[in-house]
């Protein structure tokens, strides 16, 4: 499995301590940065994972930052994509289980790396259920086909 990790500066040292886990447990890491803990945006760095997991350069996504809101808002914004900012394993499992997650969003601030680490095993671990979820699921995916938003001069969207 290929996973697409990054962070921003308050993630920056539980993002480097998580790739050196995943490739100890023999996953392929794809490290979108940032190289050092200086202030960057985090829609940058959640747009370079978003993109590896919605074009299918990566199977999942990893993203860290302060509370990983920021990050899963985001992420979200990519077509195909769907963040789930998790902070117990519990929701982890569901988000896979129910949601089929395919990005999942840390606190580097609020929850401990030990705690992260269990985190992303059960997201990588836990299967999707299907069934009565895979109908919703698609509901969701065609949240993205509707598409045809455009982003005004102001910031605001304009529907087409």
């Amino acid at each position: 499995m290929i996973i697409s990790i990054a962070s921003d500066h308050a993630g920056f040292d539980q993002k480097q301590k998580l790739v050196d886990y995943l490739t100890g447990q023999g996953y392929d890491v794809i490290d979108r940065g940032p190289d050092s803990d200086d202030r960057v945006d985090y829609p940058d760095y959640a747009a370079a994972v978003a993109h590896d997991v919605s074009g299918g350069t990566a199977d999942r996504g990893v993203l860290v930052c302060g509370t990983g809101i920021g990050m899963a808002l985001a992420a979200d914004k990519v077509v195909g994509v769907r963040a789930a900012n998790v902070i117990n394993v519990q929701f982890a499992e569901l988000c896979r289980q129910h949601n089929d997650a395919n990005v999942v969003t840390l606190s580097g601030r609020f929850v401990e790396l030990e705690e992260n680490k269990k985190i992303v095993d059960a997201f990588l671990t836990t299967k999707f259920e299907g069934g009565r979820h895979a109908m919703r699921v698609a509901k969701i995916m065609k949240l993205d086909a509707e598409g045809g938003a455009t982003i005004g001069a102001d910031g605001n969207v304009r529907r087409a």
